[in-house]
C-alpha cells in the first residue's frame, strides 16, 4: 500500500468513530511487514476507561488475526495540531514495533512523521522482563 493509501484508509475511519463525549475523532491505519493493513477508530463509552484509542483498536484488530510485525502506523484527526499517540498508545505500539514509524495527520491532511523512539524514549520493553 501506498503512503497515501494508507493515510486515506486513516482518515476514511474518523466517519466510524464513536466519539459521542469528547467529539474527538481519531481514525488509524496500521501497516504490518507482509502489507497487510489493519484500521481503527476511537471508540469511546460514558464510563471513561473502557474508551479505547483509534491506534490500539487496529493493534487489537491485526494481533487477533494473528499480525504483529508492524512498520508505519497513520494517525489522523480533525484537529489544528497534528493527532499524535497518547502515551498508553505509544506502549502497546511498543510492545511489538519498536521501531515504528508513526505518521500523524492533522485535519488539513498535512503529516509529521516520527519514529516511535522519538515519541517513547527510554521505553520499557518485554526485553526487561527476561
Amino acid at each position: 500500500m501506498t503512503r497515501e493509501e494508507l493515510k486515506a484508509a486513516a482518515v476514511a475511519m474518523l466517519d466510524r468513530a464513536y466519539c459521542p463525549y469528547s467529539h474527538f475523532a481519531v481514525g488509524a491505519a496500521l501497516e504490518c511487514g507482509d502489507g497487510t493493513v489493519f484500521t481503527g477508530c476511537n471508540i469511546e463509552n460514558a464510563a471513561y476507561s473502557p474508551t479505547i484509542c483509534a491506534e490500539r483498536t487496529a493493534v487489537a484488530k491485526a494481533v487477533s488475526e494473528g499480525h504483529t510485525d508492524f512498520v508505519r502506523i497513520v494517525v489522523a484527526g480533525r484537529c489544528q495540531d497534528f493527532c499524535v499517540p497518547c502515551a498508553v498508545c505509544r506502549q502497546v505500539l511498543r510492545e511489538f514495533a519498536p521501531n515504528i514509524e508513526v505518521i500523524c495527520l492533522n485535519g488539513k491532511g498535512e503529516e509529521q512523521v516520527f519514529t516511535l523512539p522519538e515519541l517513547l524514549p527510554h521505553s520499557f520493553g518485554p526485553e526487561f522482563l527476561a
